[in-house]
């Protein structure tokens, strides 16, 4: 039975259809186009708009919005930023959404409710044709269609329709419009179509909706072992892959169930791109024979067709369990790069708060050096600018603020750290489940030399999203400061096993060497450390550790030249004499001071660095 139809809300240009469950906006034909955004904003969205210029709390968005539903915390900024980015493109005077600090949100647009139409307005469809001339002889009457048989027909249109293929939606209810007026009319239909010359329908018909940024579908990967109740393992790696791409900030993940509708049909990815509303295609396959596992993955642009990364992985099955999260955590990672990569190319001339945290990640994709890092601020803080209160770019913002001073490639470590904090803390309170909150926390406190504070943060950032492997290399550095030094190096080398090809590589190296050097492997930190400066040869603190480990091997002419690289490439003069190096690297608990005082400092007072 059909309940009473739910009224229509009018904002700044859209229109909310709680009954169909749909957005739409007007373009400039005055015809209404689906708006792209997913089924969970919509609800959001419904829940806040009902509710207009009141302040409703997180508890109560929550438990309307996911009943009974264990969700993380960052869920809910997510989906804010992902109305925001639509809802505010023509807005100068802040957010349709407001943020109180500590408390909630707020629907601060002026809204109108309207009474669900009892008719369907087919002019549109036949009204002026092209190049401006007038096809209609006279106007068409509106069409009386009874509402529950309306309400049961926007039901069906919209179950069979996925939410990024709205286009299909306005079609069907074109075509359902058509059906009205041939029953109502008839005959007077036939002598209308005579006299008239209506343009084609497709002509006002709304293009195709541009995909989503980030969007993709993981296909089920194809089982080419011999057996097919090994079909398990296969499945195992898409549903892992489906979920963890899904815990990446912003990234739109078709759900399994549509996506395994896909398996053992031959389609080419342009069209599943256009079926599903989605840029990108993950497709794959997995086989296990004889105690091995091989897994093949590509990633394709839907757009285009091409294939844009393809990587296959090869390991035993002692571990079938751990083999999986590997491979799945692997893929993960280096998907993401490629898609931020990809994305960032996407140049627009009105960039959105997403496309400057893009192309501020891309930043990092490159060699770490002053300019880098300076231009991912500069981008982040354009994207804070357009939405103050995104709790998602606070924390970029704040970590990539922490990190050039961790880095020591600023010129402003005092401003840029109290600023990071300050960030830090109005993401975390927005966010108190957000792992980019968390990293950001942790940047913070490390770049502090608070490695202690700094652990439970890190621990808590992998508890939530496993694939953020630069926070395994941050927990190693915290343990080696903290005086756990055995427990380091496993956990930077957790990290370089998940992301081999990351662009930090660099400074992963320069901790394991450091850990030789102090307990003075000599041989081995040079190793590491040589690794590290020919990944990353702009790091000063990679070169000054490098002159400490040719220093302490004896090899003091080389140790001179890296020692000049040093002090070369350093914004401040933290290498001009070992007092001045001792004041700044003043942290780590006493055991750790006296192995720097016995390895490090003594390598580079033999490569020539001055007492005083």
């Amino acid at each position: 039975m059909d309940g009473l139809a739910e009224d229509i809300f009018l904002f700044e240009g859209f229109r909310l259809d709680p009954q169909a469950g749909g957005l739409f906006r007007a373009d400039e034909n005055s015809v209404l186009v689906p708006v792209a955004i997913g089924s969970r904003a919509i609800d959001l969205l419904i829940f806040l708009v009902k509710r207009h210029g009141v302040l409703v709390s997180k508890d109560e968005i929550m438990t309307a919005v996911w009943p009974g539903m264990i969700v993380e915390d960052s869920n809910l900024p997510t989906q804010i930023s992902a109305l925001r980015r639509v809802l505010d493109q023509e807005r100068s005077n802040g957010s349709c959404i407001q943020t109180v600090a500590g408390r909630g949100y707020r629907f601060v647009a002026a809204v109108t409710r309207a009474a669900p139409e009892a008719h369907f307005d087919c002019s549109p469809m036949i009204g002026n044709g092209a190049h401006g001339e007038d096809r209609t002889s006279e106007p068409v009457s509106p069409v009386t269609i009874d509402v529950g048989k309306r309400r049961r027909l926007l039901r069906y249109v919209i179950s069979v329709a996925a939410p990024t293929r709205r286009l299909a939606v306005m079609r069907a209810l074109a075509i359902a419009a058509a059906i009205g007026i041939t029953l109502v009319l008839g005959v007077g239909a036939s002598l209308l179509w005579l006299t008239t010359k209506p343009a084609p329908i497709a002509a006002s018909i709304p293009q195709p909706l541009v995909a989503p940024r980030l969007s993709i579908v993981v296909l089920p990967f194809a089982n080419l072992s011999n057996d097919p109740d090994q079909q398990y393992f296969a499945d195992g790696i898409t549903d892992d892959l489906t979920t963890d791409l899904s815990r990446i900030p912003d990234m739109f993940v078709i759900a399994r169930n549509t996506a395994f509708t896909y398996r053992s049909k031959l389609i080419d990815a342009k069209q599943i791109g256009r079926e599903l509303g989605v840029r990108y295609v993950l497709e794959g396959s997995a086989q296990r024979s004889s105690g091995q596992a091989r897994v093949n993955a590509q990633l394709i642009d839907a757009e285009t067709n091409s294939h844009l990364w393809a990587e296959r992985f090869d390991r035993d099955t002692s571990d079938l369990f751990a083999l999986q999260n590997e491979i799945t955590t692997r893929i993960a990672v280096e998907l993401k790069q490629e898609l931020v990569a990809a994305e960032a190319a996407r140049r627009t001339e009105r960039p959105d708060v997403l496309e400057y945290i893009l192309r501020a990640g891309a930043m990092y994709l490159m060699p770490l050096a002053r300019a880098n890092h300076a231009e991912a601020v500069r981008l982040l803080e354009r994207a804070l600018a357009l939405d103050p209160l995104s709790a998602e770019t606070q924390s970029y913002l704040a970590s990539a603020l922490a990190g050039r001073v961790l880095a020591n490639m600023t010129a402003s470590p005092a401003a840029d750290l109290e600023r990071a904090k300050e960030l830090s803390e109005q993401a975390l309170a927005a966010a108190p489940r957000s792992a980019p909150a968390h990293f950001a926390k942790g940047q913070v406190l490390r770049a502090q030399r608070r490695y202690a504070e700094a652990i439970p943060e890190y621990e808590t950032v992998l508890a939530l999203d496993r694939n953020r492997v630069y926070a395994f290399f941050a927990l190693g550095q915290c343990k080696f400061q903290t005086g756990s030094i055995d427990e380091a190096t496993p956990l930077i080398e957790r990290a370089i096993l998940l992301s081999p090809r990351d662009p930090s590589l660099g400074v992963w190296y320069q901790m394991i060497g450091l850990v030789h050097l102090y307990q003075s492997h000599a041989e081995e930190a040079v190793m590491w450390l040589e690794k590290a400066r020919n990944h990353t040869p702009a790091h000063s603190m990679i070169r000054g550790d490098l002159a400490a480990a040719y220093g302490f091997a004896g090899d003091t002419e080389r140790a001179a030249v890296e020692l000049a690289e040093a002090r070369r490439l350093s914004p401040d003069d933290r290498y001009s004499s070992l007092a001045r190096l001792r004041k700044v690297e003043n942290w780590g608990v006493p055991k750790i001071r006296a192995l720097r005082e016995a390895t490090k400092f003594a390598g580079l007072r033999k490569a020539g660095m001055p007492e005083e």
